[in-house]
């Protein structure tokens, strides 16, 4: 399996007061930390090496987290400076400790998905990068994309067009090659780029049909804490 870069380095306001001392990444859902929710999925889809690219807090979470062996798998960190560099800043600092292929997931998102078939169409699409998407219809949030087959044909975040149907799921496939063009610069936003991609036919797309959860708002936080609740870990 290819390694997974996680962002968890945002500011979590959204959040605040619960992020006003704890990041993200360790707020508490279903009793513990959410991010031990994340590495018991990724463990469980086999999994062996993860870099966390943490920011605000980030401290507190190498301390919580560790090397990855409670885990049973590795992990390495990467850390945002001053200013914070924005998601595509992030992922193009830790270049080094990821290789020329790999996933990207949110440091708040609890995805129930095959990260193998998504690897598999990764590979087959040869493309530079791969978007998860999921039918939206602007139900958990604005749609922000347009997926047919096996390609995400626009992908745009700020645009309200009604001709946008999907929402991306918060997995992405990335090559290195995606960030040569943007070496010059520092604060990037992944988003962006994956617009660009979108435009240029380069984006892949795979579709998925589990609904997300995910803990960047109270109202999704406390959703999520009712699925991981009732669910075993890793499922």
């Amino acid at each position: 399996m290819l390694p997974v870069a996680i962002l968890a380095g945002g500011l979590a306001t959204r959040l605040y007061p619960l992020s006003a001392r704890v990041p993200k990444a360790l707020i508490s859902v279903a009793g513990r930390p959410f991010i031990f929710h994340q590495l018991e999925l990724l463990k469980c889809q086999g999994v062996e090496r993860v870099v966390l690219c943490v920011g605000y807090l980030g401290e507190q979470v190498r301390a919580t987290v560790g090397d990855g062996r409670a885990f049973g798998m590795s992990i390495a960190y990467c850390f945002d400076g001053t200013p914070l560099l924005g998601t595509g800043g992030a992922i193009q600092q830790a270049l080094p400790l990821l290789g020329d292929h790999f996933f990207v997931l949110y440091g708040d998102a609890y995805l129930r998905c095959s990260l193998r078939a998504i690897q598999s169409a990764y590979e087959a699409a040869r493309q530079p990068a791969l978007m998860t998407v999921i039918r939206n219809g602007n139900r958990w949030d604005r749609s922000n994309a347009i997926f047919d087959s096996d390609a995400v044909l626009c992908y745009d975040k700020q645009s309200a067009r009604d001709d946008l149907t999907h929402i991306d799921f918060g997995l992405s496939v990335l090559s290195r090659a995606v960030f040569e063009p943007y070496a010059d610069q520092r604060c990037i936003d992944l988003a962006d780029i994956c617009r660009t991609l979108s435009r240029q036919g380069r984006l892949a797309g795979f579709e998925v049909s589990q609904r997300f959860y995910e803990i960047g708002s109270l109202q999704g936080m406390r959703e999520t804490d009712a699925y991981l609740s009732r669910r075993a870990p890793g499922m």
